[in-house]
């Protein structure tokens, strides 16, 4: 799935869904004034489209991808049918949901009360944890849409880091350099968020994700696989909805 690219847009219903591998998907809220903060993010731990099995069909945020890489669609009736059947796909989708509401709930107290070195810190942090490279292409402006603060927020904060030694930011991307420098600064709410999603089994995976035949085996259906390099064409793999 490649950068930016937009899975759904509020109150829209979805088709698929996505179980991010090497990417990672921003969800997102927009205010009408064209602010918006993200709530959550998803990676190789979770699937976008809890509100497929949770009944709500529809949500008023939206999904983005926010590191480009690969995921696996699902069909959303596909998946619908299984968590109704119970077993071993309710239970672990509902373990996930769990987790991604603390995820949510940790976030809207850190971004009201930690300053943004340490959101930033917090934000590499769990980035890290769900690619495989320690190289983040990334701008200053979509990390500050993020967090809901301004950009030139985001450049000082960058630029302290670098000084420091703990990144090395160019435009477009950043290199952790000192990951134990991030752990520094950071503030608990990544612990936190980390321990709730281990307790839960929906720990992010650096080892690797899942592989395809892991999942198919659990929904006893096919699924597709979605490479950095695709486009969205409205073809079958792809469609709009809510997370």
């Amino acid at each position: 799935m490649p950068l930016g690219e937009m899975l759904y847009e509020p109150g829209s219903s979805l088709r698929v869904a996505y179980f991010p591998t090497t990417s990672v998907v921003s969800l997102h809220y927009v205010l009408e004034s064209g602010a918006s903060a993200e709530t959550a993010g998803v990676g190789n731990e979770g699937v976008v489209g809890v509100s497929l099995f949770m009944g709500g069909d529809t949500t008023p945020s939206s999904a983005v991808v926010q590191i480009g890489g690969d995921a696996y669609a699902l069909d959303a009736s596909r998946l619908k049918q299984e968590f109704m059947r119970g077993g071993a796909m309710q239970v672990a989708l509902l373990r996930y949901t769990q987790a991604l509401i603390s995820q949510m709930t940790q976030t809207a107290v850190c971004n009201r009360h930690h300053s943004v070195l340490q959101q930033m810190c917090r934000w590499l942090l769990m980035t890290l944890d769900r690619v495989p490279s320690r190289d983040i292409v990334v701008t200053q402006e979509m990390i500050a849409g993020v967090l809901g603060v301004r950009r030139e927020s985001i450049t000082e904060v960058a630029g302290a880091l670098q000084r420091a030694g703990v990144i090395r930011y160019r435009r477009g991307h950043i290199t952790v350099l000192d990951r134990s420098g991030l752990h520094a600064s950071v503030c608990e709410c990544y612990a936190v968020v980390r321990q709730e999603m281990d307790r839960l089994g929906a720990g992010v995976s650096q080892a690797g994700p899942a592989p395809r035949e892991r999942i198919e085996e659990i929904t006893g259906s096919s699924c597709t696989e979605i490479r950095s390099s695709d486009r969205a064409t409205g073809a079958g793999s792809r469609g709009t909805g809510a997370a």
